[in-house]
């Protein structure tokens, strides 16, 4: 049988080009693939295929097959592959998205459950059961997809699913999956094996990343995982169920695919786990591990380092353990009584033993007695001497329980000494946990500071209350510290000692006028030194709101303005008045202003604090009538009355007490004279002015006495000399007299004789040619 496929595999046709692998789907039975070209040995008995499941082609092709490297640099020269597509894209090169489907492919309930998944299709199965003298068995695997989408953030939401169950034939025991991580429990996937995207999803178990791959790949998959093994202990002489099988998860979309390595699947030595620096698992420095692969019989063990026999030459059958001793990978062949060898592998790697560093941790104390609280980890610097790939785990009170690593100080933030310098023990570890042991000593610090009061200004309300600049004090003390050491301050001694609640360098007293506050000095994270500095809140001048006032400019005197200073004598105060950004007058309570403008005046008090307030002057004046219009004649009339000035002016009519309005306009005035009052609004003063309303009177009584002899148009002269003429008429139409500017008025005579009483019209021309009409009475 075996001379038989060595033929047919020379006779092997190329599929593709030297440069990618070549598969084969249809030269092997399920059988040959399995018992052949997977297994190959005669020390794994009773191998038996019982199922196969794969994707409907037509006959064509298939989603299982061989594979080989076929000149390629594949890392397999042969072996299975099962994929959840077309088997002919499997090979390279990686210009083209595998992405296949076919009828009724449906999924795997087993590896659903083994995975703690849903959802899968397109399963490729291949099942069978065999036997073993040993009592462990194993094989080289890698895992290929087309979901390895380099910088896609998709690579970390999907991957298809794949698992190696295996479980005691006959039985219905769980199927237990061994394509797991190394030395982990986790199923290997596109989003568990992978350097992770920048910002979507950090790299996962990246040490068993192979690579992405680039159009030139030997395989048809845009990444795959690097060389992994799938082990499984068994108990010898059983027969076991093997279910290989790989499937697309929820869609067919983007296809994936497992190689098996052809001879891999052999009896193994379970020699535990890699040991490996980059996985923070490698033994210490001197420290020794005993590799253990004693198996029950009369067997013969073969132990190698690097390739080279280091215990057994050439054979040894009381050597079922080894002695680590340094770093290599070590190997044991375990030569059975029926001659068959079960092969084991393990990497052991040292990392290099931790350096602590014996060093001295000084806090500060407030009664000098010796004992103080202490966060230990302030000497991490100096027990590490620095090194970030050291750091320290805990602290102890004694070298035993330190290098037994128990009883760790349970409060090392803060921690009290029970006697004046008092040593601790801690524990200095890498990722490895290999670890040292370095005293620290602690003792207290008795320097002392000279700080001065650190005063500020009242702020707008006297209250006692404002901000500090707290930077101040540090200004004021660094002579007497070491040069680049750390300030922080406190409000009570007790957060200084304990570096609690540091407050920030802007610090609003919550005390009044004056408060005591902690300032604690630190050098290389030891305490210098802890003293108290006293906030004090100094008085600021009260003043006036800022306000608005008004000049007169019609008035001689100029406008007094005051600094406005609140319930408190001003003398004591230095003045500095402003016109308009510039300094014009200094050291005087008052300013004489003679020109509007924004005056600004500071005041401030002997101890240094000031405020200021700004007063606007505005300019005011009188009005000035410029004109008095009066449109028709009473009683129906407009008058408009014009004014001009810089000033907000109202006007009120015939009594200067009254009711005053903004519009300077009137209608439907009384014939003949009023006064109006324009006032400033500001109270830069009130004129008046006389004004005139044209009217023809109603009656007039010419019978001797001296109230309206005569009949007269009532206006002054420049109104009546709009008028050309008055034609007076009786009842009758007959003219009675003719007025003019040379005859105004009429006695109520004709021809020197009395007319009787009666009502008269009358006819008004104007120079314009207007005319207005009317009638009055003549009463004797």
């Amino acid at each position: 049988m075996k001379q038989t496929l060595l033929a047919i595999t020379l006779l092997f046709p190329l599929l593709n080009y030297a440069q990618n692998i070549s598969v084969d789907s249809q030269t092997y039975t399920p059988q040959q693939l399995v018992e052949d070209i997977l297994i190959d040995s005669e020390c794994i008995d009773n191998v038996t295929v019982t199922n196969v499941v794969g994707g409907d082609f037509s006959g064509s092709d298939q989603s299982y097959g061989y594979f080989e490297a076929n000149g390629s640099n594949f890392p397999f020269e042969s072996g299975i592959v099962l994929s959840t597509g077309r088997l002919v894209n499997v090979p390279g090169p990686n210009n083209n998205l595998s992405d296949d489907d076919a009828p009724g492919w449906s999924g795997d309930i087993d590896l659903e459950n083994a995975l703690s998944e849903s959802g899968t299709i397109n399963a490729t199965i291949l099942e069978f059961e065999f036997t073993s003298v040993a009592s462990q068995v194993s094989f080289r695997y890698l895992f290929a997809s087309e979901e390895y989408q380099e910088n896609d953030s998709n690579t970390c939401q999907y991957s298809d699913l794949f698992g190696f169950l295996i479980r005691p034939a006959g039985g219905q025991e769980e199927y237990e999956n061994i394509a797991l991580v190394p030395d982990t429990d986790t199923p290997v996937k596109v989003t568990t094996v992978t350097p992770g995207v920048p910002g979507s999803c950090p790299p996962e178990n990246e040490t068993y990343f192979g690579s992405f791959n680039n159009n030139n790949a030997p395989i048809n998959f845009n990444g795959q995982t690097d060389i992994l093994t799938a082990t499984a202990n068994i108990v010898p002489n059983v027969t076991y169920h093997v279910k290989l099988v790989i499937a697309d998860e929820n869609n067919y979309r983007y296809d994936s695919a497992v190689f098996l390595e052809a001879g891999s699947f052999e009896m193994s030595s379970d020699l535990g786990p890699n040991l490996l620096v980059a996985t923070n698992n490698a033994l210490c420095e001197g420290e020794t591990l005993e590799l253990n692969a004693y198996q029950d019989g009369q067997n013969t063990y073969d132990w190698y380092r690097d390739g080279v026999l280091v215990q057994g030459a050439p054979g040894c059958g009381t050597c079922g353990s080894y002695t680590v001793t340094e770093p290599g990978t070590y190997t044991v062949e375990v030569t059975l009584i029926n001659n068959c060898v079960s092969y084991g592998e393990v990497v052991i790697e040292y990392a290099p033993a931790p350096v602590g560093v014996n060093s001295v941790l000084i806090e500060c104390d407030s009664n000098q007695d010796g004992l103080t609280n202490y966060n230990l980890f302030n000497a991490s610097f100096d027990l590490t001497n620095g090194n970030q790939n050291i750091y320290v785990s805990d602290f102890f009170l004694s070298e035993t329980d330190a290098l037994a690593n128990s009883n760790p100080i349970t409060n090392p933030e803060a921690f009290q000494n029970t006697n004046p310098f008092q040593i601790v023990y801690a524990r200095i570890a890498n990722q490895a946990n290999c670890f040292d042991i370095a005293e620290l000593e602690l003792q207290t610090s008795n320097n002392s500071l000279i700080i001065p009061d650190l005063d500020a200004c009242d702020g707008d309300i006297a209250d006692g209350f404002t901000t500090f600049d707290l930077s101040g004090i540090e200004n004021s003390i660094l002579n007497q510290i070491p040069e680049g050491a750390t300030i922080q301050y406190f409000e009570t001694e007790a957060d200084a000692l304990n570096g609690t609640n540091a407050l920030s360098n802007t610090f609003e007293n919550t005390i009044p006028f004056t408060q005591t506050i902690y300032i604690k000095v630190s050098n290389n994270n030891q305490c210098f030194g802890i003293s108290s500095a006293n906030l004090n809140v100094l008085y600021t001048p009260l003043l006036k709101a800022d306000e608005t006032l008004i000049y007169c400019t019609n008035e001689s005197q100029p406008l007094t303005i005051y600094g406005g200073v609140l319930n408190d004598l001003p003398n004591n105060y230095y003045y500095e008045w402003q016109f308009n950004g510039t300094t014009t007058e200094v050291n005087t309570l008052f300013y004489e202003v003679t020109e509007p403008g924004s005056y600004n005046v500071i005041v401030t008090d002997p101890n240094g604090c000031s405020s200021s307030r700004t007063i606007s002057v505005l300019a005011s004046e009188t009005a000035i009538l410029e004109s008095v219009s009066v449109n028709g004649v009473a009683p129906n009339n407009t008058v408009t009355i014009a004014v001009s000035g810089n000033g907000d002016y109202e006007i009120a009519l015939n009594d200067e007490n009254g009711i005053y309005q903004d519009d300077f306009v009137f209608t439907n005035l009384p014939q003949g004279f009023h006064t109006v009052y324009i006032r400033d609004k500001n109270g830069c003063g009130t004129i008046e002015e006389t004004i005139s309303v044209l009217g023809f009177p109603k009656f007039f009584t010419p019978n001797g006495d001296e109230d309206n002899p005569t009949w007269q148009v009532i206006g002054t002269n420049e109104q009546y000399n709009q008028i050309e003429s008055i034609q007076v008429f009786n009842r009758y139409g007959k003219l009675m007299t003719i007025l003019t500017t040379a005859n105004r008025s009429w006695d109520g005579t004709l021809k020197g004789k009395p007319l009787p009483s009666d009502d008269y019209w009358y006819i008004a021309t104007f120079i314009d040619g207007k005319t207005h009409t009317g009638h009055f009475a003549l009463r004797r």
